[in-house]
């Protein structure tokens, strides 16, 4: 999909590049109508005067407060209560990079110690 990122330069949108990010799923599968309005929904937040270049402060004002001021955008419109940075990162963050740690740190294992991974007896996929 288009990846959406705020830097000293302003918002930029990406379909490539990213290929090695982290997706943190943030959105309930019960909830339909909130995915199919998402990309409109970003697109109109990023225009925002907040997203201008000369706002963009390495510390305070970068990416990651770009990110979760949209989430919390759209937590207010759902009646819900606005994260903190250290919430969004303890609930959402923290959990999926130790996933991806777990999963790099496995692979690098099998890699280098040449092992691969083959189906069970049973689990073999039919032609």
């Amino acid at each position: 999909g288009m990846v959406y990122n705020y830097n000293e330069e302003g918002i930029h949108r990406a379909a490539t590049g990213w290929e090695q990010c982290i997706s943190i799923p943030l959105v309930q599968p019960d909830t339909c109508g909130l995915l199919q309005q998402w990309d409109k929904l970003l697109e109109e937040f990023s225009v925002g005067e907040a997203w201008l270049p000369h706002r963009y402060d390495e510390h305070d004002h970068n990416c990651y407060t770009y990110a979760l001021a949209f989430i919390n955008s759209v937590r207010t419109a759902q009646g819900k209560q606005q994260m903190s940075k250290s919430e969004f990162t303890e609930k959402f963050v923290i959990p999926e990079t130790k996933k991806a740690s777990r999963y790099m740190t496995l692979h690098q294992e099998l890699t280098a110690n040449d092992f691969y991974i083959v189906p069970l007896p049973g689990q073999e996929k039919q032609c």
